[in-house]
Parts: structure tokens; sequence; C-alpha cells
């Protein structure tokens, strides 16, 4: 089973957090998705919500707030005493960790209203190249097309997947427009037939987030490449339990 833990293996450790990463790592997870948007001062920090507000101990719009500021905030106590002190990392931090580890990683870039779509893509691409990660080790996924399309322009050797909850009727013309190597939807809203025809035209197909294999044990027969997942952990144990089965009915 292809496997990529979401926001880290955020079911055991608080998401987005460099925790929640080496327990991926730790895992044997092949990929990890991340979440990036650009502080105040313009440095791309890991991070969903367009505001701290839930998953730290601060206020306020990520986009507001400079790194400095965001560093200060625990961004682990919400989830446990354990993790208390977690910070919220920046993307080069997290690349150095998972890029070591010899771990993947899928990173979306978040945009929300009023968000620059361009300088998000420029900070991205000058870490990648600064670090001088392999295209293979990373592929962009984003809901918005103009962010795939800019980043085409900035790095257009890395793969682009196109998220989207429900799978548009005209999905072949806007794949085809960003260049996409992998479609990311919804699971609880894909069918059979759209999972046939977006095989037919060569994607990749990728579900988020089903934390309960047995929700999706049809989608694999339909093509499914790869379940994004905060429980990496449950996928683990129902794949134990059908080679057991094999090795018993052999």
């Amino acid at each position: 089973m292809k496997i990529t833990a979401h926001r880290g293996l955020s079911s055991l450790a608080p998401e987005n957090t460099l925790s929640a990463m080496q327990r991926a790592i730790e895992f044997g997870c092949e990929w990890i998705e991340i979440d990036v948007q650009l502080s105040a001062d313009n440095i791309p920090m890991i991070i969903h919500d367009k505001t701290v507000n839930r998953c730290t101990n601060g206020q306020g719009k990520v986009k507001d707030l400079t790194w400095y500021e965001l560093r200060l905030l625990d961004a682990g106590l919400w989830f446990g005493d354990d993790f208390a002190g977690e910070y919220i990392p920046t993307l080069e931090e997290t690349l150095e960790l998972t890029v070591n580890a010899g771990v993947k990683l899928n990173i979306e870039l978040k945009i929300y209203s009023g968000d620059e779509v361009d300088l998000l893509c420029e900070k991205v691409a000058e870490v990648i190249e600064r670090l001088a990660i392999k295209a293979d080790a990373i592929l962009f996924s984003s809901f918005n097309i103009e962010a795939l399309m800019t980043m085409k322009n900035y790095l257009p050797e890395v793969r682009r997947g196109q998220l989207w909850q429900e799978i548009p009727d005209d999905f072949a013309i806007v794949l085809q427009q960003v260049d996409a190597y992998s479609v990311h939807c919804d699971y609880r809203f894909l069918n059979e037939e759209q999972a046939k025809r977006i095989k037919q035209f060569g994607y990749r197909l990728f579900c988020y987030t089903p934390n309960f294999p047995q929700l999706v044990a049809s989608h694999w027969q339909w093509g499914v490449d790869m379940m994004i997942t905060d429980t990496p952990q449950r996928y683990k144990v129902e794949e134990l339990k059908a080679i057991r089965e094999l090795a018993l009915n052999e």
C-alpha cells in the first residue's frame, strides 16, 4: 500500500511539526504531506490554517506575524503535554530533516484570500534551489491553479498535483494546462468512473484524508495510487492482516 503521512504522522504528534515529521520517518513512510505559506517577513513556514489560533497558543494571521513572532509560539501543547515547546518549522528545516532521512515531501502551496501567489512560489523555489533538493524528492500540490502554473515557471522539473474536493467535468483541460503529474481528491466524492477516466489519461491518483482503511477498500481497485492519511499505522495493520491471510490460504 502506498501511503502519505498527512501533515506528518499527525495522529501521533502535532500536525506540521518536526515531531510529526520525525514520527512519520521512524514509522517508515515514503511520503509526507505538508502545508506551506509565508510569514510577514516572507519566510516559508509549515502551517495549514490561515491563522495560528487552532494549533498554537497565539492569535492572528500567519502572514501578519514575522518568523521570530511565529517561532515564539507553542505549536505542540494543544496536542498534549509531551509536545510542549514544539514550534512552527520553516520549509528549510523540514526539508533538511526529511531529505536527509530519504523521505519525500508533498508540499501543498496554501493560498488564502489576499495572498501573493507569485511571492510564495518564488520564496519556496529559493529554498529548494539553495538546498539543492532533487526534483524527484518533492511534489507540489495546490487547490490554486495559478500557484501550480507559477511554480511550473520557477521549477518546471518538479512534479505538480492538482487538488480538488470534487473532480470537475473539465478535469482533463485543467490538468493539461498545469502539466500535472497527479490528481489529489477527497475520497468521499470520488467514484469509480472518475477514477478510471483519470487513470486512462495517465495521471497518478491520490485520495485525502481517509483515516480508516475500510472506507477506501474499493478505491484501490479503482486504480488509486496513494492514500494521504493521518493514520498510516492503521494501514500497516491492514497490510499485515492481508499478508497473514494470504499465507494461511497458501
